[in-house]
C-alpha cells in the first residue's frame, strides 16, 4: 500500500513558514485550506521544486529529502504525476508529443496510451496543438500526460479551479474514471470544499502553513 510520510519545515525569505507533518495513504486526500495558507508551496516541497530547509519525505520507503543525511532527490527522479495550475504544456508540440513527453521510466506503472487516450476522450485531439484547445481540453491532456509517467503519486494543484460548474462536472468525470482504472494514489489542493467532497476520500487541513493534523480526517458523502 502506498505510504506517503512527511515531516518538514521551510521557510520563505518574505518570512512565511511550512510546517507540516503528515502521513497519507492510497485513495485520495486533499489538501484543503483557504487561499494563501500554503498548500501549493507544500505540494512544491513534495514535487521537489522546492528544498525544505529540515526533515524527511519518504515515498513507499524511498527518501525524496533527508536533512540529516544530505539527501534531495531531483524532481525527475521521484516518479511523481503533477499537474499544476498553468498546466504548463508545450505549445510547439503537438497534444501526442505532449503526452509521450510524460510515458514513464523503466520500472514506472504501466500505463496503456491507447487506453488513456480512449479514457480521456483524446483522440481527435492527438494532432493538435495546445493553442488550438479549449481549457478543458488543455486540463486532460495535462492530466493525461501526468498519469502517462506511472507514477507512485499524483500531485494536483486546484484540478478543478477556474472551471464553470458544467465542465467541472465533465473533468471530474474523466478524472473519477482515470484514477478508478489505474488506482493512482493522489494528493490534490483545493480551497472549495464542494471539490473536496466531489474527489476526496479523505482531507487534510492546512492552516497558515501549518498541517492540523498528523494523519487525514475522512470526508463524509452526502
Amino acid at each position: 500500500m502506498t505510504q506517503l510520510f512527511c515531516d518538514i519545515r521551510f521557510r520563505r525569505n518574505n518570512g512565511f513558514a511550512i510546517e507540516a507533518r503528515f502521513e497519507v495513504g492510497a485513495g485520495v486526500t486533499a489538501l484543503f485550506g483557504p487561499s494563501g495558507s500554503g498548500k501549493t508551496t507544500l505540494l512544491h516541497l513534495l514535487a521537489g521544486l522546492l528544498r525544505p530547509d529540515r526533515g524527511v519525505i519518504h515515498l513507499d520507503g524511498r527518501t525524496f529529502a533527508d536533512d540529516k543525511k544530505g539527501v534531495f532527490l531531483a524532481p525527475e527522479t521521484r516518479n511523481l504525476g503533477v499537474v499544476f495550475q498553468d498546466l504548463l504544456l508545450f505549445p510547439h508540440l503537438s497534444v501526442r508529443k505532449n503526452l509521450n513527453f510524460g510515458v514513464g521510466r523503466r520500472g514506472a506503472r504501466s500505463i496503456d496510451f491507447r487506453r488513456l487516450v480512449d479514457l480521456l476522450d483524446l483522440g481527435d485531439l492527438l494532432e493538435r496543438l495546445p493553442g488550438t484547445l479549449s481549457g478543458g481540453q488543455q486540463q486532460r491532456v495535462a492530466l493525461g500526460r501526468a498519469l502517462l509517467r506511472g507514477p507512485g503519486l499524483l500531485l494536483l494543484d486546484e484540478p478543478l479551479a477556474s472551471l464553470d460548474a458544467e465542465l467541472k462536472n465533465r473533468i471530474l468525470d474523466y478524472l473519477e474514471r482515470a484514477l478508478a482504472e489505474w488506482r493512482i494514489p493522489t494528493l490534490f489542493v483545493s480551497h472549495d470544499w464542494a471539490d473536496v467532497r466531489l474527489l476526496a476520500q479523505e482531507v487534510l487541513v492546512i492552516e497558515k502553513g501549518k498541517s492540523t493534523g498528523d494523519v487525514p480526517s475522512r470526508v463524509v458523502k452526502q
